[in-house]
């Protein structure tokens, strides 16, 4: 299998063909929409990680159009790699930001997701029916831990960040259902995935926000 090779991984597509997957394509509008939203809340020289993070929103919006109409390897990766550095930025920020620690201590607690993701994704694959939803499960957890461990001392902000957890477990379960119900829901259920996603995100980066205000 080349890097070109056409991809099936979801109920909507029906074949290799640019527009197989409309419903799952058109609904990226919602990242473009989200990150336009967040933008201009972000104004103001302590905005500038905000910033970045809602670049990154729009990223992914892009890099998974292409996902849903050139399926293949290539556009999987321009899919993935926005998410991860979304993941990846979000950690970082809310590490320094939420915890008050020192820029070189933060991206040492960035560097340990990828061990932290690499140890919890076996465990969740494990789950039944969980599939390659298992990849994306150790985000909401970590989103959990975050919350507890700031519940006393930031008490808004660990309950922004549980709500914004809640969502995504929620966009999770339908990311996940997607080809269970295939047969029921030919468009599948993959589409809100992305529109629950896009919400999700610029909920955290709205909390983030706040903090900074706060």
């Amino acid at each position: 299998m080349t890097w070109f090779s056409p991809t099936d991984s979801y109920c909507e597509r029906t074949g290799p063909e640019y527009w197989s997957e409309p419903v799952n394509a058109v609904t990226n509008l919602g990242f473009l929409i989200a990150a336009a939203v967040i933008w201009p809340r972000l104004k103001g020289r302590d905005m500038a990680m905000g910033r970045a993070l809602a670049a990154v929103l729009f990223l992914i919006g892009i890099g998974s159009w292409l996902f849903h109409t050139h399926a293949n390897r290539l556009t999987g990766v321009a899919d993935v790699l926005p998410i991860l550095a979304f993941i990846l930025l979000y950690v970082f920020a809310a590490t320094r930001d939420y915890f008050g620690v020192r820029p070189w201590v933060a991206v040492l607690v960035t560097a340990g997701f990828v061990p932290y993701a690499a140890l919890t994704v076996p465990i969740f694959a494990m789950i039944p029916g969980l599939g390659s939803s298992a990849g994306y499960a150790p985000v909401p957890l970590l989103i959990l831990i975050y919350a507890l461990l700031l519940r006393r001392r930031l008490p808004d902000t660990a309950r922004g960040l549980a709500i914004g957890a809640g969502i995504l477990i929620v966009s999770l379960t339908f990311r996940t259902l997607d080809q269970p119900l295939c047969d029921t829901l030919p468009v599948g259920t993959h589409f809100l995935w992305h529109l629950l996603n896009a919400l999700m995100l610029a909920w955290m980066i709205e909390v983030w926000r706040r903090h900074r205000l706060a």
